[in-house]
Order: C-alpha cells, then sequence, then structure tokens
C-alpha cells in the first residue's frame, strides 16, 4: 500500500507544479492544446474503439445503463471531438474581470477569475468524461488527475495518453494525468492530497459519491441522484406534454437527467394518461402509480412510497395524479434531488410561479429534462452536475471551474 500511496503523492505534486505554469498560460496555447487533441482523437478512433471494445468484453455482469454509459462508439467519438471545438470556440474565462467599483478613498477594487488549481476526477464507466474533464480544466486553467473505473480502464488509458500527447508541445504534460493503479487505496489516498489537490468531483453511482464525500479532506462536488419530474398541468398542450413525457423517460434512461417521476394535475388525467400510458408501455416502459393513475392504466402496477425517491436509470416510471400546482411541488420538495424539474403548461404565471418555487439546479418550462447538459447548454462540455448549491449548481463548464480573486489599484493610499 505504500507503494500506492508514493504513487498518487507523485502524481498529485506533479499536477501541482503543471497547475503553476497553466494557470498563467494564454488563451492561445491552450486552445492549440485542444485543437491537437481533437485531431489525434480523429486520427486514432480506430484505437480508441479497440481499447473500448476491450473493456466491453470485460463488462459482463454490468447493468444495461452502466454498458450504455461505457461504450465509445463513432457517435460518441464524434460527440467528443465536437465538444473539444465548441470549447474552443468559448472566451476564455481566466483573467476576466467581472466586476469592478472605486472607493471614496480612491481605491479602485475588482474581482478577476482564476482557475481553482488541481481537480481530481473520480468517475465510473463513462470514458467520456476523461475528455470532457481534461479539456474543460486545459481551458479552465487547472491541471487534472483522473481516476476512472476498472470497467473502463483500457479506454480511459489510451484517451489520457492521447491527451497528454496532444498537449506536450503548449502546455505542460502533467496537466493531464490518470491514476494507473485499479486498487480501491488510491482513491483513499487522492482524497488525503489536501496540499496539492484543490478541488474533487466524483462522477457515478450514489455510493461511489458518498464514499468520497465520507472520506474526503479536499471539497467536494456532488450530486448523489437525479430524480427529475415533469409535471403535466391542467392546461397544458396535450401533444406537447407527450413529446415531452416520452423524450424525457425513454431518450436515453440510464442517465442521470432522464425522467424518474411523471406527475399529472387530476383536471387532464383522464384525457392524458390513456394516450401516455399506451405510448409509455409500447416503449417497453413499466409504470408504477398511485391509486389513480391504476385506475386510468390498469397495466400500472403500485407504486410504494419509496418509488418516489427512487432513481431507476432503467425504463420504469413512478406516476402520480395530483390535486394542483402546490400539490406538484411539494412532492417534488420532498421526493426530488434537487437536479432537473419541468413543467408543461400553456399558462405563464404557472410557469413562473414553477420557476420560483422549484428550487433545483435546472427547472425547465416546456422542455424534456434530457436537455439538462453542459453541452446543451452552450457550455461546450460539462465536468459534472452538482446537486449542492456551493461552489457550484448545476451543469459544470468553464465559469465553474474558476473561482475570482480581489484585485485592488491604489495610488499611494495608507489606511488611516
Amino acid at each position: 500500500m505504500e507503494e500506492i500511496k508514493n504513487l498518487v503523492s507523485e502524481i498529485a505534486k506533479k499536477a501541482k507544479r503543471a497547475s503553476h505554469i497553466l494557470s498563467s498560460a494564454g488563451s492561445t496555447e491552450k486552445n492549440f492544446a485542444l485543437k491537437r487533441i481533437a485531431e489525434l482523437l480523429e486520427q486514432k478512433r480506430g484505437e480508441i474503439k479497440k481499447e473500448n471494445e476491450r473493456d466491453l468484453k470485460e463488462a459482463e455482469g454490468l447493468s444495461s445503463s452502466m454498458i450504455d454509459r461505457l461504450i465509445l462508439n463513432d457517435k460518441r467519438i464524434d460527440q467528443m471531438i465536437a465538444g473539444i471545438r465548441d470549447v474552443i470556440a468559448l472566451n476564455d474565462p481566466v483573467g476576466e474581470v467581472v466586476k469592478m467599483w472605486k472607493r471614496p478613498n480612491g481605491l479602485i477594487i475588482g474581482k478577476m477569475r482564476i482557475p481553482l488549481g488541481v481537480i481530481g476526477i473520480i468517475y465510473e464507466s463513462r470514458p467520456n468524461v476523461t475528455i470532457d474533464a481534461g479539456i474543460l480544466c486545459i481551458k479552465s486553467g487547472n491541471a487534472v488527475i483522473l481516476r476512472g473505473g476498472s470497467e473502463a480502464k483500457f479506454s480511459n488509458r489510451i484517451l489520457t495518453e492521447i491527451m497528454r500527447e496532444a498537449i506536450k508541445d503548449y502546455i505542460p504534460e502533467d496537466s493531464v494525468q490518470i491514476i494507473p493503479t485499479q486498487e480501491r487505496e488510491a482513491i483513499n489516498y487522492m482524497l488525503k492530497e489536501e496540499g496539492n489537490i484543490d478541488l474533487i468531483i466524483p462522477r457515478g453511482g450514489e455510493e461511489l459519491i458518498r464514499f468520497v464525500v465520507e472520506n474526503s479532506k479536499i471539497p467536494v462536488i456532488k450530486h448523489y441522484k437525479g430524480v427529475c419530474h415533469v409535471y403535466v398541468d391542467k392546461q397544458a398542450d396535450m401533444e406537447k406534454a407527450l413529446k415531452i413525457v416520452i423524450n424525457a423517460k425513454t431518450q436515453r434512461p440510464g442517465v442521470c437527467n432522464a425522467m424518474e417521476t411523471l406527475l399529472v394535475h387530476k383536471e387532464i388525467a383522464d384525457k392524458f394518461l390513456p394516450v401516455a400510458g399506451k405510448e409509455l408501455i409500447r416503449r417497453g416502459v413499466e409504470i408504477r402509480g398511485c391509486e389513480e393513475t391504476r385506475r386510468i392504466i390498469p397495466e400500472a402496477k403500485p407504486a410504494t412510497e419509496s418509488d418516489w425517491y427512487e432513481e431507476y436509470l432503467a425504463l420504469i416510471l413512478a406516476v402520480r395524479v395530483v390535486n394542483s400546482l402546490d400539490e406538484a411541488i411539494e412532492h417534488i420538495r420532498k421526493y426530488g434531488s434537487e437536479h432537473t424539474d419541468s413543467i408543461v403548461t400553456e399558462n405563464y404565471s404557472t410557469a413562473m410561479e414553477f420557476i420560483k418555487k422549484v428550487n433545483s439546479s435546472s427547472v425547465m418550462v416546456n422542455a424534456s429534462t434530457r436537455f439538462s447538459d453542459g453541452f446543451e447548454y452552450g457550455l461546450g462540455a460539462e465536468i459534472g452536475i452538482s446537486t449542492t448549491k456551493i461552489h457550484a449548481f448545476g451543469p459544470m463548464g468553464l465559469e465553474e471551474l474558476t473561482t475570482t480573486k480581489f484585485i485592488v489599484f491604489g495610488n499611494g493610499q495608507v489606511r488611516e
């Protein structure tokens, strides 16, 4: 174990040294590094898929949602490359002066964006996180230490090698590193490197995230799970609502922004639920409903209290008929995870009340919860979605990977 401890410590020290240089790198150098990553991903597409296939061959026994997240096909490689190009096109937040004011004594006070320093990412299954985390950290001036799960070890390794090869002529190669060992103890040592790592971001199942939170000496950005709701209001457009509900549940059910609970106002339930239930069932969705839902959809199974808290990450949906907007909001407050919640309504006042009273990191009107994503929000990519309000809330892009420092301009002032 001493060998693993020393390995993690050396990686953290290298990252800290690299961060000092990277923090002052210009946008030109960082963008050239990102452009080269995109070029190498294209050139080495075949190698990436080959290594990913090795991971998939060892994935027997994993859940369907985990395997879905593990796959690196041409479409997902294209998405990674597109994400890099989007990040290149974004303004560099580092060095931006976000506010300035003058004091009566003549001092000019400002706030300037600066990188956080060294960011540790601990994640499961999704090898695309390797690229997303790497490019966002590079552009925002942060060094990154990656610790992926054993189920994606071959994919993560080649993607990290590609990034390190691509950036070495522009910024320090150690700006991007991966913990090479799959020993669980490596995570424990990583979480104790508070002198070298400034922030930990875990991405994965609730068990992993709680382990990280309970054992870290370093600040943690987290979201435990995504219990996302769609509320179909009594003044909803039926066609619009059906389209949103089907997409939010079935487009990709194994991700954190998929709908897990559908709430329907009682005045529209008899019209909407038979149609929605039929379409959901036709697509393989198991419905677990309240008593009123089961009256309208006979195929629905009884929902238990635990179903309202559940993040299924599968083709299972909890459905509840509510008496009012207030009851829908109260349900979301009690059972939700402050991730993403959406209302379908044609009433502006109702929509605005929902926005004001639902305290989730993304609150939507007439849109699928599946849009709660850094790429879809125009952030280029995301390093994760935070459901805690400190230091960030919602999808984390470039700005969320910076903080601010005060800058003060004087002309010889001294304090009396």
